[in-house]
């Protein structure tokens, strides 16, 4: 069981920074230019969307591929984490926007934007680890208690995935 996850995990870190090299490459003509003095790379809204798709797209791939699930939990399972991911969705809406919001502004920050933006951010994260635990008796009352908390690891764990590339993206707010 940790061989599949830590090659599922691994190969889905390398597939989000290959989406992100790719989007970075593809959007990089038409995406706004760092300021002068710069030369980190703020995300466009075209590289945010196209990561989203992606990164959704895969999560679920390597959540089927390592919550393993009887026929009979699958057919239970699925349509709660349909549910779940379009809630998600809607509280990583703020998250993006919030990204976004900081790229067009920055260079120009001041420090209440910047704090602002960055609490935005944090909400986002706690929105999320309570969305994750409303689902957690949810899931576990499709798929059982173990599998739920499976799910939850997995789901973790591939957050902070996205979240590490994401972080890897966002420029430094002391860097403007």
């Amino acid at each position: 069981m940790k061989r599949p996850l830590a090659l599922a995990l691994i190969t889905g870190a390398w597939m989000a920074s290959s989406v992100t090299a790719g989007a970075q490459t593809a959007a990089q003509p038409s995406a706004p230019s760092a300021p002068e003095g710069n030369s980190q790379h703020i995300l466009s809204s075209q590289e945010l969307d196209m990561l989203r798709k992606d990164i959704r797209s895969q999560k679920k791939q390597l959540m089927a591929q390592n919550l393993r699930l009887t026929d009979a939990q699958a057919t239970k399972f699925w349509p709660v984490y349909d549910q779940y991911t379009a809630e998600l969705v809607k509280i990583n809406n703020k998250k993006y926007a919030t990204i976004q919001q900081f790229a067009d502004r920055f260079g120009t920050l001041t420090d209440d934007e910047a704090m602002s933006l960055i609490q935005q951010w944090l909400s986002v994260d706690s929105q999320v680890a309570q969305l994750r635990s409303k689902y957690l008796p949810i899931v576990a009352q499709a798929i059982g208690g173990k599998q739920a908390a499976t799910w939850a690891q997995l789901d973790r764990r591939l957050q902070m995935m996205i979240d590490l590339q994401l972080g890897a993206r966002v420029p430094l707010v002391q860097s403007q």
